[in-house]
């Protein structure tokens, strides 16, 4: 049995304000019973609850933080010498995503 209902897609898409097609309404569903059996299997690890949550990769991770201190930059004026198409302080680049 499904933990996730047609009924139940509907009101989170209203919530979130999409609307959904009854075709991406199944995916939606479809998409959640592949995630609840990756949860179920995962649930039925012996002893899953006892192990500790990792907080990172590195067994040996430590941060060391350095000292916050403001240094000089470089002029704007001077940065935007270095482009071609400079209007004001904004500079124009050539589209790369899309038509």
């Amino acid at each position: 049995m499904s933990k996730f209902t047609k009924e139940m897609v509907d009101d989170y898409a209203d919530k979130l304000l999409i609307g959904l097609t009854p075709e991406e309404n199944k995916q939606v569903l479809d998409e959640f019973d592949v995630i609840d059996k990756n949860c179920d299997i995962v649930n039925s690890i012996p002893n899953i609850s006892s192990v500790v949550p990792m907080t990172h990769c590195l067994d040996d991770f430590e941060v060391e933080l350095r000292e916050d201190v403001a240094e000089e930059s470089v002029p704007i004026d001077e940065l935007l010498s270095n482009c071609e198409q400079a209007i004001d302080r904004e500079i124009e680049v050539p589209k790369v995503v899309g038509k």
